[in-house]
């Protein structure tokens, strides 16, 4: 039995210009039917499930004719020479044909692609092989040629696909015909590969899963596609999207496994360039969100301890095994450390170095980066493991050890002007870092370092105007039958100092002023401003002044002067008692939320009249309003700012309701200082983004105010 491939015809032309371009030859493929025809008779003789499926089981061997009336085959014999008749000659004279076809009542078109069995072995040397290729997967011109010449050239012996024939009934299933294609793509030549299983193309980079797919399918009779990394002759990779499909004779038996292979490398490249640049792209923006976020997280803490604290805990989950954190006083010694693991169960060896400063205080990476200009670019390192013991406590070497000590990096916290502490990524695998992992945990100790640098001066600069905004309030002298209280809370964020001020003034005549007021801005300025108002104020009420003039007077200096931009403040005169320990109280709000009375049977009042507009803008009343009420034994003036109610997250009203209700239920009997806790208590349900200044001053029972 001769086994050899067939000659290329005569004419044949470049693969590219024979089929339209393979989208997707696997799909094409396995939903496409593929029969065997006696080129003499004009006989379906085998065919796979697909063909059968189509023509509605009809039985083989059958006519062509009839196989394409029963599957609804409609072969568009667009010239004379494209009929039956004609193809089949075309066939037994060893040409192949490409012809278009369609099925009843569907607009798809498919590719019906002969190729006649030349040099097949004598059982088939009449036979002819020929495929249904699907349209969808296919991609077909718009400027096709459907000439008799064109419709030729489409032929897959033209070198477009490989087309193979293997005999299942012979041991190890050989091939037994290759088409011209085959050797092409392959480099082996008829001789060297007839007699053989396909595996011979397989080699290193082979996926053993995709092989065990293609051999269990097979098993199972079916149809199965793959694309594998084969390898030619010379040794060339190429990627290889294989196709085989089993054909049964008359009694279903497999009598043939038809092998369509498309040579696929440069998709399967393109695709990957495409995956690799997406990848790239995705990574990069995963690295910038991830600077970004660690960052931001930084910038929003104003604390350079808790930022340190921090930054260790953003960076352990993304980079080595293990990171640390080294805070240095101006002598360049550590202040603080702290750590983080990847693993959480690391978390007690990592308390252990918190506690311990030798292994970074004798750390000779570490002295050097402190050393280092700052041009110096840092790199990864092997631990030298050796020389450990001689530089740290052993709890310290036990619990390094434990963390993992691989390699290990080192980068600088820099400020505006000095190195502020250095970050610490360790790994426990050597040679752990690559470049990305240098560059953005280089770029992460850059952005970190002047983070905490802007924490570490802003907390000077507000500690600063801190100290001069409490230097500014006045410590509580004794008023005479009165029982004060007084609290003055920054906000709790940090963000600034403020103009919030209180003050408790007994004057000449017996009388006891009170006052607390808020300087809008939170700055320096705003303290500053705030130590002037209150002096004019002091000045004004020992003059002797009623609280409209006082703050008709303290309007037009700031007015007049430039001392302040605007002002809120509650100014208030406390008369002596009666003869039943009664004082009146006079009073004027420029702008200012209105002060609560709280009375001994548990009422709430609200002082909300006498209002005028606040100081530094025009006033809207040709005199200053002022109001009267009256303090009887027990009762509790309560002033504040309004950082003790306001809340971004619910309304102002609402909160000053909720004030008055729970002031209401403030124990009775209780002093002035615990009446202001269990207020500040109420209050406390929140960030605060104002400082808050509060006054409690409580009329003492059975007091006749004399000194």
């Amino acid at each position: 039995m001769t086994q050899h491939a067939t000659s290329s015809p005569a004419g044949t032309t470049p693969s590219t210009t024979v089929l339209p371009d393979l989208v997707d030859p696997v799909q094409a493929a396995t939903g496409g039917a593929v029969l065997l025809l006696d080129t003499a008779s004009q006989m379906v003789v085998d065919a796979n499930r697909v063909a059968s499926r189509l023509a509605g089981g009809m039985g083989i061997p059958s006519s062509f004719g009839s196989w394409c009336t029963a599957a609804g085959i409609i072969p568009a014999f667009e010239t004379p020479q494209s009929t039956p008749e004609a193809i089949f000659a075309a066939l037994r004279e060893g040409r192949g044909i490409a012809v278009r076809s369609t099925r009843r009542g569907q607009d798809g078109v498919s590719w019906a692609v002969g190729l006649p069995l030349v040099g097949a072995p004598d059982h088939l040397a009449d036979r002819a092989l020929l495929v249904l290729l699907p349209i969808a997967g296919l991609d077909e011109p718009s400027d096709r040629d459907n000439s008799l010449d064109g419709l030729q050239m489409r032929a897959a012996v033209a070198s477009h696909l490989s087309f193979t024939i293997s005999d299942p009934t012979l041991p190890d299933d050989p091939l037994i015909w290759v088409n011209p294609a085959f050797c092409e793509v392959t480099g082996y030549t008829a001789e060297e590969v007839l007699g053989r299983n396909c595996r011979f193309l397989q080699g290193p980079g082979t996926d053993p899963g995709a092989v065990a797919r293609i051999r269990a399918a097979i098993e199972a009779g079916e149809a199965v596609g793959e694309t594998l990394l084969n390898h030619r002759k010379d040794g060339t990779p190429f990627w290889n999207q294989v196709v085989v499909s089993p054909v049964h004779d008359e009694q279903g038996r497999i009598t043939h496994h038809v092998g369509i292979q498309a040579d696929v490398t440069e998709r399967v490249h393109a695709e990957r360039r495409h995956v690799l640049e997406l990848d790239e792209v995705n990574r990069e923006n995963q690295r910038l969100s991830l600077l970004a976020t660690i960052t931001q997280a930084l910038v929003d803490l104003f604390d350079e301890d808790s930022g340190a604290a921090l930054l260790p805990e953003l960076v352990a989950p993304h980079f080595g095994t293990w990171c640390a954190v080294v805070v240095v006083d101006d002598a360049g010694e550590p202040r603080l450390v702290h750590g983080a693991a990847r693993d959480p169960e690391r978390a007690a060896d990592i308390a252990v170095l918190e506690r311990s400063h030798r292994w970074v205080r004798e750390s000779p990476s570490v002295l050097h980066v402190l050393s280092a200009h700052h041009s110096q670019v840092p790199a990864p390192f092997p631990v030298q493991v050796d020389t450990l013991a001689s530089r740290t406590t052993p709890e310290e070497l036990a619990a390094l050890e434990r963390l993992g000590l691989g390699s290990a990096l080192v980068v600088p916290l820099r400020g505006r002007d000095r190195h502020t502490g250095v970050l610490v990524v360790v790994s426990e695998d050597e040679d752990a870092f690559s470049g990305d992992d240098l560059h953005d945990i280089v770029a992460l100790g850059a952005r970190a370092g002047l983070a905490l640098d802007n924490a570490r001066l802003y907390h000077r600069e507000h500690e600063a105007a801190l100290t001069l905004q409490r230097s500014l309030l006045p410590e509580i002298v004794d008023a005479p039958g009165l029982d004060c209280a007084t609290l003055y809370d920054p906000a709790s964020d940090g963000a600034d100092v403020g103009g919030d001020w209180y003050d408790v003034v007994p004057l000449p005549t017996g009388r006891v002023a009170v006052t607390v007021g808020d300087v809008v801005g939170h700055d320096v300025r705003a303290a500053a401003s705030m130590g002037q108002l209150r002096s004019v104020i002091r000045s004004e009420a020992w003059s002797g002044r009623s609280p409209a003039e006082v703050v008709s007077g303290m309007d037009e200096l700031v007015r007049g002067l430039g001392m302040a931009d605007i002002a809120t403040c509650v100014f208030a005169l406390v008369d002596l008692p009666d003869e039943h320990g009664s004082r009146r109280i006079t009073y004027t709000r420029s702008g200012h939320p209105a002060p609560l009375l709280l009375r001994v049977d548990g009422t709430v009042e609200h002082l909300d009249g006498a209002l005028t507009t606040p100081i530094g803008v025009s006033t809207i009343h040709e005199e200053v309003p002022q109001a009267e009420a009256v303090l009887h034994p027990g009762d509790v003036l309560v002033l504040f700012t309004d950082g003790l109610v306001e809340r971004r997250d619910r309304p102002l009203r609402a909160q000053l309701e909720n004030l008055a209700t729970c002031a209401g239920e403030i124990e009775q009997g209780m002093d002035a200082a615990g009446i202001r806790d269990a207020i500040v208590e109420v209050c406390a349900d929140g960030t605060r983004e104002d400082d808050t200044c509060l006054l409690v001053v409580r009329n003492t029972p059975g007091s006749d105010g004399a000194s």
